[in-house]
């Protein structure tokens, strides 16, 4: 029975869907952003391409080596370093490497709980936006309601003489203001031959 529960729970719970639609809520505010990203990289095109073709290739080169002699020297020095201050007491590496455990631990549980906040965070924006869509939706049908409905006719009790001097009267004015109840008839259908 406890299984059964978990499930319906999991099914009703409405959040996941939240999620998806506050996902593509948020994708569609930033889809709306492109227009203007492409316009500012046209404009700032031209002057890019100018200032790549005034560069000189043989420049380029003596500098790309120039770092990677120095990118080479900082590594093989930090390299020195590290093996000279490495402790070979098997007792404060195992400290070590249980401290980066625990610090490793502490972390993905701090990722954990920030990856859990940004979720409700983006299914509450999934609600919202789910709600304004369902008051637009309520707004549309109301009005497609009021259009469709036709005037409410209004009967006022009659004395009895007065009510047959006027029968067929009151009937004409209620059959032109009520629209016709349509009736539907079912299709036949025959079973399809073997």
């Amino acid at each position: 029975m406890a299984i059964t529960d978990d499930l319906r729970k999991t099914f009703s719970d409405p959040t996941p869907l939240y999620f998806a639609a506050g996902t593509a809520d948020l994708a569609l505010q930033q889809a709306k952003k492109v227009p203007g990203i492409v316009e500012q990289l046209r404009a700032e095109a031209p002057a890019r391409i100018d200032a790549v073709r005034g560069i000189d290739p043989n420049e380029v080169q003596e500098k790309a080596t120039a770092r990677a002699k120095e990118a080479q020297e900082t590594i093989q020095t930090k390299v020195n370093e590290f093996i000279g201050t490495l402790d070979t007491d098997l007792k404060k590496i195992g400290e070590t490497a249980q401290d980066f455990a625990l610090r490793s631990v502490g972390v993905a549980a701090e990722y954990a709980v920030k990856a859990r906040e940004t979720y409700e965070k983006v299914a509450e924006r999934g609600e919202q936006t789910v709600k304004t869509w369902r008051g637009e939706a309520a707004e549309e049908i109301e009005e497609l309601a009021v259009a469709v409905e036709p005037e409410p006719v209004e009967v006022k009790a009659e004395k009895p003489a007065e009510a047959k001097a006027e029968p067929a009267a009151a009937k004409k004015t209620a059959a032109k203001k009520a629209p016709a109840a349509r009736k539907t008839t079912a299709k036949k259908t025959t079973p399809p031959a073997k």
